[in-house]
C-alpha cells in the first residue's frame, strides 16, 4: 500500500470544508468525524468518471492522524459530536409496554458512531426500525427478543465493516438469539461492497491473526482481501448513499436477497448474506 503525500495545512483546510458541506448534502445530514475524513479522502482524491465503475479499493490518501490535528478546534456544520460509552438512544423505548407488542425489525450497528449518525437522521423513524449499538447493546434484552418473537417473520439486520470482526458479528446476533426462529441478515460490508463502491480502505499493520471460519458465501479472493489484513469501514460509505441503502433495506417487505448498495451504482458485483432463522 503506498504512502500518503503529505498535504499542505492550507489545501487540506480547504478540502474539509468542501467535504462537510459534501457530506451533509442532501437535507442538512448529520455526518460523523470518521465520514467526514473518508469525505475529505474522496476530496483529495477524486475518482475519473471513466474508472468509476471498475471495482477497487484504494490506500487513504491522508493520513487520519493528519486530517484530526486540521480540524481540531473546527466545527462544520452537520458534525455530530463523538459518542458517548453509553447505549444510545432512539432505539426501543425502555418502557414495559413496548415489549408487549411484536417487533417486526431491528437494526444492530457494528459501530455506536454510525448507530448514533443514524439516529441523528431519523432513519428509525423513517424506516419504523429501531436502531441498536454491538457495542452497547449486545446481548439483547431477552424481552426485546421475545418481541420480535412475537411478530412472525421478524428480521435483525447487522450493519457491519468489511473485516473478520464484521463479518463475523451476524452470526454472533444469530447465536445470542438461540431457539428463536428470528431471521438475520447482513446488510454488509464485505470486501466485493468496499471494491464495487470504490471505498477507501486500510491495512492491519504488522502479522495479521489467522481468520477463523468465514461465513456468508465469502470468495476466495475476499477471504484473501481479509487474510491480508485489509479492511473498509461503513464510515466509507457517503452518508447520503449510506441513509438511503439503509432505509432500503430495512423498511416495508422484506427484500429480495441483492443489494441496494448495487443498485445505488447498478454494480452487479454487490450482494448481501443472510443467516435464516433455525
Amino acid at each position: 500500500m503506498s504512502r500518503p503525500h503529505p498535504v499542505g495545512r492550507r489545501l487540506l483546510e480547504r478540502a474539509i470544508t468542501t467535504a462537510a458541506r459534501r457530506a451533509g448534502s442532501p437535507g442538512n445530514l448529520r455526518f460523523t468525524e470518521r465520514q467526514l475524513y473518508y469525505e475529505t479522502c474522496r476530496v483529495l482524491r477524486p475518482v475519473p468518471a471513466p474508472v468509476r465503475r471498475i471495482p477497487y479499493s484504494p490506500a487513504p490518501p491522508l493520513r487520519l492522524s493528519r486530517f484530526t490535528e486540521v480540524l481540531r478546534g473546527r466545527e462544520p456544520a452537520g458534525l455530530l459530536p463523538p459518542p458517548a460509552a453509553a447505549p444510545v438512544t432512539g432505539g426501543p423505548p425502555r418502557e414495559p409496554d413496548l415489549y408487549a407488542y411484536g417487533l417486526p425489525r431491528l437494526l444492530i450497528c457494528q459501530d455506536r458512531s454510525i448507530a448514533g449518525m443514524l439516529l441523528a437522521n431519523h432513519v428509525h423513524l423513517e424506516a419504523a426500525c429501531p436502531v441498536l449499538s454491538a457495542e452497547d447493546d449486545l446481548p439483547l434484552d431477552p424481552r426485546l427478543v421475545k418481541s420480535l418473537e412475537r411478530a412472525e417473520g421478524a428480521t435483525v439486520h447487522v450493519l457491519h465493516d468489511a473485516s473478520p470482526a464484521g463479518i463475523a458479528l451476524p452470526a454472533r446476533v444469530r447465536e445470542g438469539l438461540g431457539p428463536v426462529p428470528v431471521r438475520v441478515a447482513s446488510l454488509g460490508l464485505v470486501p466485493r461492497h468496499a471494491e464495487a463502491l470504490r471505498l477507501v480502505s486500510g491495512r492491519r499493520p504488522g502479522p495479521v491473526p489467522p481468520l477463523g471460519p468465514m461465513r456468508g458465501g465469502l470468495s476466495p479472493s475476499e477471504v484473501a482481501w481479509l487474510a491480508g489484513g485489509r479492511f473498509a469501514e461503513v464510515a466509507a460509505v457517503p452518508p447520503a448513499r449510506l441513509v438511503r441503502a439503509v432505509l432500503r433495506l430495512t423498511r416495508g417487505p422484506r427484500p429480495a436477497r441483492r443489494s441496494a448498495w448495487s443498485d445505488l451504482r447498478d454494480l452487479r458485483t454487490a450482494g448481501f448474506m443472510t443467516w435464516p432463522g433455525p
